[in-house]
């Protein structure tokens, strides 16, 4: 740690124990967003993905209709309120990744090397970031080679959409498009966080809604679709009596927010110190619900019209709605629309997943942001073209998101809330803002979100996956 940083952790130390507001000074030359807009589509950006697209609709039709959306809405208020505002205050409080902050957390403890401790600890968030990112790369290669069949028309013209997409979901079946995926991804991260992942994010993301809107609308034309919507708004109460609606509920909040120790954390660290993160938290919880629910009236409905089921998971978007498309009028139109608004999905959140493990690179081995990036690109070239195949890449999804991700959120959240001095959380959280946060916040973060959280991880293990 350099004597600046050094100078840091021990200013907001001792702010704390004087009772003064911490300092909020930051090692210079950190790029960082440059607008609070500009933070909150990145955050976005990072939420919103496949899991909105092909899982969410799904939970909502199976689990009750209507009546998922109470316990997923009481999770999304729970978790945003806690989790997501404590990642993007532990971030930016400590300004670097979870390797980093882990380690100024335990200094601030007192704890005997616990620098070296902490950042050992944050390698678990920082290389399952990667992991996931690996894995999710193969399916931003698979939205792509999509994109390019529906603009060709050989989507359209398939007479064997299963067949199709096993022969892209395949050992290295799918190595031109997987690299097209990730060379677009580390194009833009290389021109880094203000001039890369900000600029990008504030087109991309407006432009997935408007593209999911207008597929709404055509959606809400077929005939047939009437009765998708009433199975998918109209509640059936009887689901809530069911322990399973609200492990999932559970489980597609949590995970949906990006709530992993990692990704929520490190773009925090980008953020500048009067920035309200209680209403960027906010309208994060939002805009992605918002993007659950337009994709579920586009799923849920459009399958209806033409007789088919609500599949979970990969088939229901590279199966199940391109047949959709092809029996649609202007289906060719339409698909296109599709996958350009997932391929959008799918860079915005690969982008946030690989910046973990880059930030650590430049961080911890002051690498040049480019040679950061060429690392962690060569890693996932590597690693990801042996997990082509469907179900070789579904079965590393799982084993990450169940054992890995929700470990990580647990560790930012005690590194966080209970490692850091007592009231340190709250300070930094409510830097910003224009009100204090009430008390409800110590008590709901360092003892309900951290009880949930665990929750998440045994209910995983237990289920077999949550989220």
């Amino acid at each position: 740690m350099t004597t600046q940083e050094d100078n840091f952790v021990a200013e907001e130390a001792r702010a704390i124990e004087v009772g003064e507001e911490p300092t909020g000074k930051a090692p210079k030359k950190r790029d960082a967003f440059t607008t609070r807009a500009g933070f909150i589509l990145a955050c976005v950006g990072s939420a919103v993905g496949m899991a909105n697209i092909w899982l969410f609709p799904y939970r909502v039709a199976q689990l009750g209709g209507a009546a998922f959306l109470i316990p997923y809405f009481i999770f999304v208020l729970l978790l945003g309120f806690t989790g997501v505002i404590g990642e993007m205050s532990f971030g930016r409080a400590m300004r670097t990744g979870p390797m980093g902050a882990f380690g100024k957390a335990m200094e601030m403890r007192g704890v005997k090397n616990g620098k070296t401790i902490g950042k050992i600890v944050g390698l678990i968030p920082t290389l399952g970031s990667l992991a996931i990112a690996i894995g999710y790369a193969v399916v931003l290669g698979w939205a792509f080679n999509y994109l390019v069949a529906s603009l060709d028309g050989q989507l359209m013209a398939q007479t064997d959409m299963g067949a199709f997409f096993s022969g892209i979901a395949s050992s290295f079946g799918n190595v031109g498009f997987h690299l097209l995926g990730l060379a677009v991804t580390f194009l833009i991260m290389i021109a880094g966080i203000s001039r890369g992942i900000e600029r990008v994010n504030k087109v991309l993301m407006p432009l997935f809604f408007v593209l999911f809107l207008i597929i709404a609308v055509r959606v809400a034309t077929l005939p047939g679709a009437a009765v998708g919507y009433e199975y998918l708004l109209v509640p059936r109460w009887e689901a809530l009596l069911n322990p399973t609606t609200w492990v999932y509920a559970l489980g597609q909040a949590f995970f949906s927010l990006s709530l992993a120790g990692c990704g929520t954390l490190v773009y925090g660290s980008y953020l500048k110190k009067d920035v309200d993160v209680t209403y960027a938290a906010r309208n994060v919880a939002i805009f992605d619900t918002v993007a659950g629910m337009l994709a579920a009236c586009v799923v849920v409905p459009a399958v209806f019209a033409f007789g088919l089921d609500v599949s979970s998971g990969p088939p229901l978007l590279f199966i199940t709605l391109a047949q959709v498309f092809q029996e649609m009028p202007l289906g060719g139109l339409f698909a296109i629309i599709l996958f350009v608004a997932v391929v959008f999905a799918a860079i915005t959140s690969l982008m946030n997943l690989f910046e973990a493990p880059v930030e650590a690179l430049q961080e911890q081995l002051k690498l040049s942001r480019g040679g950061a990036v060429g690392i962690v690109a060569i890693a996932a070239v590597a690693v990801g073209l042996f997990l082509e195949s469907g179900d070789v890449v579904s079965v590393w999804m799982d084993v990450i998101s169940i054992y890995v991700i929700p470990v990580g959120a647990l560790l930012a959240a005690i590194m966080f809330f209970w490692v850091c001095p007592r009231g340190f959380a709250k300070k930094q959280a409510e830097l910003g803002r224009p009100k204090p946060l009430g008390k409800w916040f110590d008590f709901a973060t360092r003892y309900v979100f951290v009880i949930v959280t665990a929750a998440v991880i045994v209910l995983g293990i237990f289920y077999g996956g949550i989220g």
